[in-house]
């Protein structure tokens, strides 16, 4: 790049401090100790880089499932109590002995499991005795410890309403329908700690297999250098145009969305810097913080890697990943396009410009400096596509990610650099580890006592036979579930417990599935617990709630999508007439429907943006915002004669404002 094109853009720093405090009040995972001792140090990098080998290992060597599932679970508890002090204000310079005790006997479940493996599995036959118990117990508290130091109280809180259930689930005074047999000490906790039913669940079971990978696989990305081509990329693109910071956050965070897991680390990680450039050019701070928001929520349903959810859907429901990648990829694209078009009507609105090129990267320098990283997604998305199992692309990708990094001196990553990124994929790792084990206490619960039936007749029962309040109250019921709960055990615990009731219309499984994972992730977006609007407005300096309220607006084809899909699943290129509602394979919808959904859907993205904004060429007044958006609305239902209608009535006020945008034009000329 010449020196014109590197010069700094001037704006509004946000220092390390605050966006350090912003992380520790509403990413509980942040708040992080530093020993002042540097063998200390040395030490926790060390069982880091050991632990990240650990996995990589095992990626082509694995052990029996219980035991390397309790190997991944069990030291990541560890891990917790050298790094998370057990509250807020405690002294971080420092490790006090109680928590060398408490990892210590992290230590001690993982080796008990171990020392009676054998025993368990063929004297024992899974019944515990009263040593077995004990161990089980005590696991069961050190997890919900952990939990609490970095995910904070709502999910073990959750967890502990789900534990007490199987104690008086047996009580006569107890709904008819949710009463089961009794069950004793054995019988709980040996399904939580001696099984791969509870702890050691499927939930355990994907973080082991792939989700772990793939967040050592966003490390070497970042170390690589990777967050800042995808900023430096979305400047070039979008920062010139009509409010152009407002669009590159939108696509800088798409971008590291479907990469990153956590909604609101990518807020602060890309908010930082978009947040102070939409603020310069003219932004409310609350519509700076909203746009953040909404954005890197949106990165999680956005293929191909969709935060690592992709991968656990196709664990949980036997579709192959790249059928879920590509019936995903539609309704992503029409999220962020619904983001885009507010952004865009209301810098119009308020006459909002860009980034004057001059101080903007180009895309062709840009691309030269770091198109290379985009190696290893093309090649990820390559060896997912070709049928190689999750974890071994997923190894191969890191592999790939250093190969590939070398090729430039800027990007090029050192033995040092390489340690690093091994000890930050263990450090990124345990909010997620550490949440996917509490919710197997949840899943435990669920199939130990069929609980899961019973929600689902229970929203079957309110329901009252309509599919459309059916899926109103699994929404309601998915954003509850996911408040303050990071995507993947969010869509885990909603995939267990909600869409199974859809199971009852007939709806196909991935669409379920799919369903309850949008409303899942936007939680986060949601009040009155809504993690991702309230980090954004401690950077803007905004008030969270007025936020979180203008980002569900951002979001609002985000809220009718799924519904789009759910009644016409060609949204989704697929075509599951005639199959079995849980069947893995399908064809795909005709082009010509994938095509007609597509452009309704599009348009009616479109004229909603423009309605809820009030602006398309020019101001609209309330009137024709009204009937605009019922044109949107209509256009959106997928019904042969509200698309005619809802296309006459959007193309027609888009004609009229356009010629009297025009016409004004010329008058002022």
């Amino acid at each position: 790049m010449t020196e014109k094109q590197k010069k700094p853009l001037v704006v509004e720093e946000i220092s390390e401090q605050e966006i350090q405090a912003v992380l520790e009040k509403y990413d509980t995972d942040s708040t992080v100790r530093k020993p002042k001792a540097k063998k200390l140090v040395i030490m926790i990098a060390v069982l880091g880089i050991m632990y990240s080998l650990f996995h990589l290992y095992t990626t082509f060597n694995p052990l029996p499932t219980l035991l390397q599932r309790s190997v991944h679970l069990l030291f990541a508890m560890g891990f917790v109590f050298l790094l998370y002090p057990a509250y807020k204000k405690q002294k971080r310079d420092r490790i006090p002995f109680y928590d060398w005790i408490l990892f210590f006997l992290c230590i001690v479940s993982c080796g008990y499991l171990f020392v009676e493996y054998q025993a368990l599995m063929t004297e024992r036959g899974g019944i515990p005795n009263t040593m077995d118990i004990f161990m089980s117990i005590l696991t069961v508290l050190l997890v919900l410890e952990t939990a609490r130091r970095v995910t904070g109280w709502i999910l073990p809180l959750l967890a502990l309403v789900f534990l007490s259930y199987p104690f008086f689930s047996h009580q006569s005074w107890l709904p008819r329908i949710m009463m089961t047999r009794q069950f004793d000490l054995g019988d709980i906790f040996g399904q939580m700690y001696l099984k791969t039913e509870g702890l050691f669940s499927t939930a355990i079971g994907a973080s082991v297999q792939f989700i772990f990978l793939f967040i050592l696989f966003g490390a070497f990305l970042s170390k690589s250098g990777m967050g800042q081509f995808f900023n430096d990329l979305a400047l070039a693109l979008a920062g010139h145009k009509q409010g152009g910071p407002a669009k590159v956050a939108v696509i800088s965070s798409a971008f590291m969305g479907s990469i990153n897991g956590s909604a609101v680390a990518n807020v602060v990680g890309t908010g930082a810097f978009t947040i102070p450039l939409m603020k310069r050019i003219g932004y409310d701070k609350n519509f700076a913080g909203a746009v953040e928001a909404s954005s890197s929520i949106g990165g999680q349903i956005l293929p191909p890697v969709m935060g690592a959810a992709a991968f656990i859907m196709a664990e949980t429901t036997g579709i192959s990943y790249t059928t879920i990648a590509i019936a995903a990829a539609i309704p992503a694209l029409l999220f962020f396009l619904g983001v885009l078009m507010q952004v865009h009507f209301r810098a119009g609105r308020s006459n909002l410009k860009g980034i004057p090129k001059p101080d903007l990267p180009r895309v062709k320098e840009v691309l030269k400096e770091g198109g290379h990283l985009m190696i290893p997604l093309v090649g990820l998305v390559y060896l997912l596509g070709s049928g190689m199992p999750v974890a071994h692309a997923a190894f191969w990708t890191i592999v790939m990610t250093v190969v590939v990094a070398g090729l430039r001196k800027n990007t090029r990553m050192s033995i040092k650099d390489i340690l690093f990124a091994l000890e930050d994929g263990t450090r990124q790792s345990i909010s997620t580890v550490i949440a996917c084990g509490l919710v197997g206490i949840i899943i435990g619960v669920v199939n130990l006592t069929s609980f899961g039936s019973t929600l689902t007749s229970a929203i079957m029962t309110l329901g009252a036979g309509s599919l459309a309040l059916t899926l109103i109250l699994t929404m309601f019921a998915s954003i509850v579930l996911g408040m303050g709960l990071p995507s993947i055990p969010a869509y885990i615990i909603t995939a267990t417990m909600v869409a199974p009731a859809l199971a009852e219309f007939g709806i196909h499984i991935l669409i379920a599935h799919m369903f309850v994972f949008y409303f899942g992730i936007f939680a986060n977006i949601t009040p009155p617990v809504a993690l991702a609007s309230f980090a954004a407005s401690g950077l803007s300096g905004g008030s969270p709630m007025v936020t979180s309220m203008m980002s569900v607006r951002l979001a609002l084809a985000g809220f009718i999508v799924p519904f789009i899909f759910v009644y016409e699943p060609a949204l989704m290129m697929i075509d599951p007439s005639g199959l079995p509602m849980n069947a893995t394979s399908f064809p795909f919808a005709s082009v010509g429907a994938i095509l007609a959904v597509a452009f309704s859907s599009t348009l009616g993205v479109i004229g909603l943006g423009a309605a809820v904004e009030g602006y398309f060429s020019s101001e609209l007044n309330i009137l024709t915002r009204i009937v605009l958006g019922i044109g949107a609305i209509l256009l959106i239902i997928p019904e042969p004669i509200t698309d005619i209608t809802g296309t006459i009535i959007v193309l027609g006020i888009f004609g009229v404002n356009y010629w009297q945008a025009k016409k004004k034009s010329i008058a002022i000329v």
